[in-house]
């Protein structure tokens, strides 16, 4: 009995000195830094207008007429489009549309892009910069009305929106003909 006692008491001292001990320094793989990622401009300034801050302030413009919070239809579609169109929906959907929209300031500030017309974004203009902080800043004021699912909130945050995104329109997107776009008018 003697025997069996000093040898659990063995193996218990073994398995907590076990447990102690600091396993063997591993080297953590190499990673990329975030300026080898994120400092390099993959579309055009219109290629990512398009495709980020276009259907995602749509998203939250529906909230006006449209209840998030309302299941939808499924439309039978095909594909990735109708196999995920839901996966994320609702009012989740409206608070990653807004988060997309203060992400976007940061990309259409990442210097290299340009625009569809070939010239350089104008980053260093100030009026640039002003609705590019203005953007960031409409995306956070969405993001606090989506997690309220408050449809008057919503409807005053989307008009917040159009604002912001005209800070930059009237410079540099809505142009007279003949003009070139991203270069300031008068």
């Amino acid at each position: 009995m003697r025997v069996v006692r000093v040898l659990s008491w063995f193996v218990l001292v073994a398995g907590i000195a076990a447990c102690q001990q600091t396993p063997p320094a591993q080297t953590p793989p190499a990673a990329a830094t975030s300026a080898e990622v994120a400092q390099k401009p993959y579309g055009s300034l219109a290629q990512v207008m398009r495709g980020i801050p276009f259907p995602n302030s749509n998203i939250i413009f529906d909230t006006q007429t449209n209840d998030p919070a309302t299941p939808k239809k499924a439309d039978g579609g095909q594909g990735a489009t109708g196999t995920y169109a839901n996966t994320y929906g609702g009012w989740q959907q409206v608070e990653n549309a807004a988060i997309a929209l203060s992400e976007t300031a940061n990309l259409v500030m990442i210097p290299g892009r340009l625009c569809e017309n070939g010239l350089p974004v104008p980053i260093g203009d100030a009026l640039y910069q002003k609705g590019a902080q203005g953007l960031a800043d409409v995306g956070a004021a969405a993001l606090e009305a989506a997690k309220s699912k408050n449809i008057d909130k919503m409807v005053d945050v989307s008009g917040a929106i159009s604002d912001a995104c005209l800070v930059c329109h009237e410079k540099y997107r809505e142009v007279p003909q003949g003009k070139m776009r991203c270069v300031p008018v008068g």
